[in-house]
C-alpha cells in the first residue's frame, strides 16, 4: 500500500506539470498507467479508491483550478484560457466552470469569491496516510539555522479548533464537522488571492501559502490552519473562517533546508524540535512572546525548508 502511495504521488506531480505545459498526450489513462507499470483498469480502480473520484474527474477539476486563477488574476480572453487548459470551446469551459463553482467564468471574474478548488492530492502524507510511515528513516545531513526576522503587520485568515493539539489531530477533528474537512478548507483557501507567499498560482501546490499555526490567547495557544494575507480588502471570505489582524513584530526562525520527505521527515522534525528546546533566549537578549494575538507559524515544504517561526520580543 505504501509503495502505491509513493508511485501515485509521483504521477500526480507529473500530471500538474503536464497541465501547465499543455502536454495533453501525457494525461491519458493509458499514458499514466504505463508510467506506473499497471493496467489501465487497475490504475483507474485504485486511483478512484484513493481520491474518491475518477482520474478523469480529478484532471478536470485540477484544470479548472489552474484556469480559475487566470480568470481571476488576468485579463486574458476566456476562450484563450479555455483552450490552454484543455477545453474544446468557450461553451464547454463555461459549463464545466459553472458545474464546479456554481457561477460562470465571466460572472466570477466580475465578482470573485471563495470557492472550493481541487488542490493537489497528497496521498503520501506521513501524518495522514495509513501505512505511509512504513519506510526507512535516515538522518538528515543539514543543520538547523536560527535567526530573527521582522514581519510587518498582516492578516491571518484561518479556521481554528480549540481542542486540537497538532496537525494530524486537527484534521481528524475537522473531518467530523460538516464543510470543514481538509479538502474543503484547503480548497477554499486556495481560491483566496493576496497570500503573502503565493506566487500567483504558479507554484506546484495549488494550496501554496497554507500553513499550521498556533495563536496566543489568554486561555492558551489555539491550533489553526490558514493563510497569512498582505491585505483582504474587497475580498469575499469564507463564512466559516476567521480573519484576524496580526501586529508587526519580531520572530525567531528555526529553519532546516530541503530534505527527502520519505526518508528524512521524522529526523528533520526531531532536529528542529531539539534546536528549539536548546535555544538560549537569555544569551540572545530575546524571549518568547506569549502576548495574546501573536502567532506561531509552521511551514512544511520538503523541497524548500522545514521552518518554525516563533514570536519573540526583547528581554
Amino acid at each position: 500500500m505504501a509503495q502505491w502511495h509513493r508511485n501515485i504521488q509521483d504521477i500526480i506531480t507529473i500530471m500538474d506539470g503536464c497541465i501547465r505545459t499543455q502536454q495533453d498526450e501525457a494525461l491519458t489513462l493509458r499514458a499514466l498507467a504505463d508510467r506506473l507499470g499497471y493496467s489501465e483498469y487497475y490504475t483507474s480502480r485504485r486511483f478512484r479508491a484513493l481520491a474518491g473520484m475518477t482520474l478523469r474527474d480529478y484532471l478536470r477539476l485540477r484544470r479548472l483550478a489552474f484556469a480559475l486563477r487566470d480568470v481571476r488574476d488576468t485579463d486574458r480572453r476566456l476562450l484563450d484560457i479555455a483552450v490552454q487548459y484543455g477545453f474544446s470551446s468557450n461553451e464547454a469551459f463555461a459549463r464545466a466552470f459553472k458545474k464546479a463553482y456554481g457561477v460562470s467564468p465571466s460572472a466570477y471574474r466580475a465578482a470573485p469569491g471563495p470557492v472550493v478548488l481541487q488542490t493537489i492530492l497528497r496521498p503520501f502524507d506521513c501524518y495522514l496516510t495509513e501505512g505511509a510511515g512504513d519506510r526507512n528513516e535516515t538522518q538528515s545531513a543539514g543543520e538547523v539555522q536560527t535567526y530573527f526576522v521582522h514581519i510587518p503587520a498582516h492578516k491571518f485568515l484561518h479556521i481554528r479548533n480549540y481542542e486540537s493539539i497538532g496537525y494530524w489531530d486537527f484534521w481528524q477533528r475537522q473531518s467530523a464537522i460538516p464543510g470543514q474537512d481538509c479538502e474543503t478548507i484547503c480548497g477554499l483557501l486556495a481560491s483566496i488571492p493576496g497570500k503573502l507567499d503565493d506566487a500567483g498560482g504558479e507554484n506546484e501546490d495549488a494550496g501554496s501559502g497554507q500553513l499550521m499555526a498556533w495563536i496566543n490567547e489568554p486561555t492558551g495557544r489555539i491550533c489553526s490552519w490558514g493563510i497569512p494575507l498582505a491585505e483582504a480588502y474587497g475580498v469575499r471570505l469564507p463564512a466559516q473562517m476567521q480573519l484576524m489582524d496580526v501586529p508587526a513584530g519580531e520572530y525567531l526562525v528555526l529553519e532546516h533546508g530541503p530534505f527527502d520527505f520519505e526518508t528524512q521527515n521524522a529526523a528533520v522534525e526531531a532536529k528542529v524540535e531539539q534546536t528549539m528546546r536548546d535555544f538560549d533566549y537569555a544569551a540572545s537578549g530575546w524571549q518568547l512572546d506569549l502576548t495574546p494575538g501573536r502567532v506561531f507559524y509552521f511551514y512544511h515544504d520538503c523541497a524548500r525548508f522545514f521552518k518554525y517561526v516563533r514570536p519573540a520580543c526583547r528581554a
